[in-house]
């Protein structure tokens, strides 16, 4: 393994649907900061549609309506070849039709030296995943409703 790769921090993904193809371009600047300040490195950001018919179409950022309210170009170069089509084939397929999606490939800088150090004593990543938000509030909700039925 290269130096290179033995210093990254942990890369994951996230492919973002938005309902019929609106975005507002509101999150991109948030984004930005999160690359400015460190926190991650964008490695891929990609946008596909999902036709009528259910075919996926790559978007350029530059089709993107944002109603000008953020300049997408700052983004523009962010490919590092990690993603195929099978990749885009795969978000478009978790997409609703007539919907557009963000996909993006990111590197967790703030993690990198707790990986580096992690990885330099043998130890490897076995297992990972994220909870959704939607997941952690309907186990709070049934928390909740199971101490209300207690109490009663």
């Amino acid at each position: 393994m290269s130096d290179d790769f033995e210093d990254m921090g942990p890369v994951d993904y996230l492919v973002i649907e938005f309902p019929g193809n609106r975005m507002t371009g509101e999150a991109f600047p948030l984004l930005l900061d999160l690359v400015d300040r460190g926190i991650v490195r964008i490695l891929d950001l990609l946008f596909v549609r999902k036709d009528a018919d259910g075919s996926v179409v790559a978007l350029e950022l530059k089709e993107l309506d944002t109603a000008g309210e953020f300049d997408v170009s700052v983004f523009e170069g962010s490919s590092s070849g990690l993603l195929g089509q099978d990749d885009l084939d795969e978000a478009g397929a978790a997409l609703q039709p007539g919907n557009s999606a963000g996909i993006l490939i990111y590197e967790n800088l703030w993690a990198a030296p707790l990986a580096r150090t992690l990885r330099r004593q043998g130890a490897q990543l076995v297992a990972g995943g994220r909870i959704p938000v939607q997941a952690i509030l309907a186990s709070l909700d049934a928390l909740d409703a199971d101490a209300g039925g207690a109490a009663a």
